[in-house]
């Protein structure tokens, strides 16, 4: 892509969908680091990664309710699988509460990737496919697949309501889960899948609200509350500050 990073995304394998979003690859060329600002947009993070001042390391970081800044580093290699909720319970097997708008480093070899993995990413996509797979050994709760397919179907539109009647789950159980979990009210994390889905249209000038929001007023709320910055400002992406409108929309 133009601009400061290079992105690439690759979509899982189906045998794995149900747990993985996406992997992705970012670099950063030589020379000044680069302020960047990251949005909260309902995702897991596994992320590998080094740089011309920074040693390999891999970092697992929890779901995000504000904008937060980081530091690009001059001439960085960062590789990364996103993960779908699922994953924390059946692959993780761990709750991320406390890592809420945090993170943690991951022992040395965590899921046998090291830093000679990160010089070719479709070998890294398919190292990490087996691995996944590997782990993958119960199906999980029925009442969790049916919730998680209507969350990310609807893009966090519906109710915490209209999802328990569609899972068959309670919505004091959903909510105890996800607190536990994740360490965020279900009905917290629908609405950043609802501002994560208005990304496209923001930054193709629309400053109207297209995912359910009660009006206008409800959506300028919402992105200043995820963002920090009103709409407009945050379509404009100057000097490519989010990242995720930096790296929307491309293969």
């Amino acid at each position: 892509m133009d601009g400061p990073f290079k992105y690439k995304i690759e979509k899982p394998d189906s045998s794995i969908a149900g747990y993985v979003e996406s992997f992705w690859e970012i670099r950063t060329p030589s020379g000044e680091p680069k302020n960047i600002i990251v949005l909260p947009d309902g995702r897991i993070d596994i992320i590998f990664s080094y740089s011309d001042t920074e040693p390999f390391r891999a970092v697992l970081l929890g779901l995000e309710t504000e904008a937060s800044q980081t530091l690009m580093q001059s001439g960085g290699t960062m590789f990364a699988v996103s993960l779908r909720l699922l994953a924390v319970e059946y692959l993780l097997e761990a709750s991320v509460s406390s890592l809420l708008n945090g993170g943690r480093l991951l022992p040395e070899g965590f899921w046998n990737i090291a830093k000679e993995d990160l010089s070719d990413f479709d070998a890294f996509c398919n190292k990490l496919t087996g691995k996944i797979q590997s782990l993958i050994k119960t199906v999980p709760d029925n009442r969790k697949l049916r919730l998680f397919d209507q969350i990310y179907t609807s893009n966090g539109t519906l109710t915490v309501k209209e999802l328990s009647e569609k899972a068959g789950w309670s919505s004091r159980q959903m909510n105890r889960y996800f607190s536990h979990q994740f360490g965020l009210p279900l009905k917290t994390y629908c609405n950043i899948l609802r501002f994560r889905a208005s990304f496209k249209h923001l930054k193709e000038g629309k400053l109207f609200p297209e995912q359910d929001f009660a009006d206008q007023a409800h959506f300028i709320r919402d992105v200043k509350k995820f963002s920090g910055v009103l709409p407009k400002e945050l379509s404009q992406n100057k000097n490519d500050r989010f990242i995720q409108f930096s790296t929307l929309n491309k293969k």
